[in-house]
């Protein structure tokens, strides 16, 4: 079933043009991602399909029934009340029809409707239907709904009761989400959804999405992320769009090999038109050849000439090198703490930093991975503990915030001001490297974007030549383009590069080793990305597996103990049960010898001798009397072995 259609939809911003003639179709159950570079027009097509802004041309056709979903940039949650009242307003509607099923039942318990066979039978009859209704919406399930997706998105350790408002601006930006996703849209939309989240929720960001019932279009720079989700990605380029199929390395790839393919097509046609023009050229004059060469021109003339295939947009281009090379020993970290003044964020952390390492530093949110960095380059003091750089260390730090990217210098005076014998030629030419060109390098530093600012900031640090790179989140405000261009930069590099990301997919491709910090140790892992995730699995199976060999033990061990408990109280029982039959056993015995004793001595009464059916009786009783002592007697003996 088709969700949604964009035909040749056209938008302008005053004169210019963003979007030309854009198409895309969104099917039930699809998974797509929107790429392209920065300023393609992404997030405004995402937000004229929600209804956010308006378009000039073309037309968005969309069933009525259709219900849409959207998560702008940078949108956080705001709201007066708590966590928990907030995430119940996704489920009004549900929470309305319990509110009127509860009447119902109210009602059929009241006297007065019972009595009314004829309405107590309609009234059972609309409760049979709404409660069908309030199981089909989840109604029975909302509230763990809302507990599962704020588990996941990181709130499993707050207090529900707590005000939104409140919160830092990242976490409301995950409320916004949260709330979002609780909504279930049949069209879910999202621009950077994986903004403010740790590496452990998005993963179960991807395992929800990939389970999600409805369809999904996001955009975003996680690549990872996008291989883990999508299935298929609309390329915005020359503000057109053109459809792949599969995820995003598989759009890489089918992108490579169609323009491969269309040049080579191109480069045929090129040589086959030359070959006609020529052959035209050479013979439309002589009389013999005239014919054959105006059969040529008729071919030439009806020939479809292929445009020639538009190679990738401009892309950055540069390199790191290093002045001089550093000692073998690069870092030593030993038993430090970091934080800030007296609150320590991590400690005892220890590892080590060798030439030609590049190490991914990695853990949740909060631990202190850019505080650790800051504290390596003396932005802050460490708690405890020590470091040290070894011989010949150069460091060049990259800030994720571009916190020194502030001033009013132009770009060309922020990097030339630093390098004052460098021609302007040469620093223009680098700048050109970082599509700073023409009058872009006369921009203010202030007014650049974040992702101009990133790309100076490594303008500036490709400059300076280090031999040892700590980068904090390098890949933030790059496209999809400039970060493959950076990490093809960094595995060319020569030097050392430690490095805080979130960006999984880069740290596959860069990091040798990578360093999981909690706040009380560091683990190292030898290998990128994917082998730090399959080890960690292997120690959380692992420790699932001795968890439960220790509850089997401790369950059997109880169970023995059970056992053992259980015998000795069957056996206590059955003490008892023998005392007491030995001691019901001897006064029976005590009865019955009185009894034989008072009967015999009957017997033998004169005054009963000419009583027959007198001296029968007291004969058989004691008889008995005798038999019975002699049964219990012997069970007495028995019971006394």
């Amino acid at each position: 079933m088709i969700l949604l259609q964009v035909n040749n939809v056209t938008k302008h911003f005053g004169a210019e043009l963003i979007l030309s003639n854009i198409k895309l179709e969104i099917k039930s159950n699809d998974r797509i991602a929107l790429v392209g570079r920065n300023g393609a027009g992404k997030s405004t097509l995402l937000k004229i399909i929600s209804n956010q802004l308006s378009y000039d041309s073309g037309e968005i056709i969309k069933p009525k029934h259709v219900t849409m979903g959207y998560l702008a940039q940078h949108t956080g949650l705001e709201s007066n009340l708590s966590i928990w009242e907030e995430m119940l307003s996704a489920f009004d509607h549900v929470r309305q029809l319990e509110g009127k099923i509860r009447k119902l039942e109210h009602s059929m318990a009241s006297p007065e409707v019972y009595d009314d066979t004829e309405r107590y039978e309609r009234i059972v009859q609309e409760y049979d239907l709404l409660t069908v209704k309030f199981k089909d919406i989840g109604g029975y399930q909302y509230e763990s709904d809302i507990r599962t997706i704020l588990h996941g998105l990181n709130f499993a350790d707050f207090d529900y009761s707590t005000k939104i408002s409140t919160l830092s601006g990242g976490q409301k930006t995950r409320l916004a989400l949260a709330k979002l996703l609780l909504t279930k849209p049949d069209l879910l939309i999202l621009d950077e959804p994986t903004n403010h989240l740790d590496i452990e929720t998005l993963s179960w960001l991807e395992q929800f999405l990939q389970g999600y019932p409805g369809s999904i279009l996001i955009v975003s720079h996680d690549r990872y992320f996008l291989d883990k989700v999508v299935t298929k990605v609309y390329e915005i380029s020359r503000k057109n769009t053109k459809k792949y199929h599969g995820n995003y390395s598989d759009y890489l790839n089918k992108k490579a090999e169609d323009y491969e393919r269309e040049s080579k097509q191109f480069e045929r046609q090129q040589a086959e038109v030359a070959k006609l023009q020529d052959y035209i050229q050479r013979n439309l004059a002589r009389a013999s050849t005239t014919k054959m060469a105006q059969s040529r021109r008729k071919k030439l003339e009806k020939m479809d000439l292929m445009s020639q295939p538009l190679s990738s947009e401009k892309s950055a281009h540069f390199s790191f090198g290093i002045e001089r090379p550093s000692g073998n020993d690069v870092l030593k970290v030993d038993d430090l703490t970091i934080g800030y003044e007296s609150t320590p964020l991590s400690s005892h952390l220890n590892f080590h930093l060798s030439k030609g390492d590049s190490i991914a530093l990695v853990g949740p949110n909060g631990v202190g991975k850019s505080t650790l960095i800051k504290t390596l380059v003396n932005k802050l003091p460490s708690l405890s503990g020590s470091f040290q750089f070894g011989t010949n260390v150069m460091i060049g730090y990259y800030d994720q915030e571009q916190a020194e990217l502030s001033s009013n210098k132009t770009v060309l005076h922020e990097l030339w001001d630093e390098y004052l014998l460098k021609p302007e030629k040469e620093i223009r030419t680098v700048l050109g490297n970082f599509l700073f060109s023409g009058d872009d390098v006369l921009k203010p530093v202030h007014s650049l974007s974040g992702g101009e600012k990133a790309r100076l900031a490594l303008a500036k640090l490709m400059m300076e030549k280090p031999n040892v790179l700590i980068l904090d989140e390098p890949t933030n405000h790059l496209d999809l383009d400039s970060k493959e261009v950076l990490e093809n930069a960094l595995i060319d590099y020569p030097g050392t590069i430690l490095f805080v990301s979130h960006d999984r997919y880069f740290i596959n491709r860069i990091a040798t080793k990578i360093v999981e910090l909690s706040s009380s140790e560091t683990k190292e892992y030898l290998g990128d990305y994917d082998y730090f995730v399959e080890k960690k699995q292997e120690v959380e199976e692992l420790a699932l597996l001795e968890e439960k060999e220790r509850e089997e033990i401790a369950t059997s061990s109880s169970q023995t103990a059970k056992g053992s408990h259980r015998i000795d109280k069957e056996a206590k029982k059955l003490e008892r049960q023998r005392a007491r039959r030995i001691q019901e056993i001897e006064e029976n015995i005590e009865k019955l010898e009185s009894d034989i004793t008072e009967k015999e001595a009957q017997l033998f009464d004169t005054t009963h001798f000419q009583d027959v059916e007198t001296m029968k009786r007291l004969h058989d009783e004691v008889e008995a009397a005798k038999e019975t002592y002699d049964e219990l007697l012997e069970e007495w003996e028995l019971l006394q072995t």
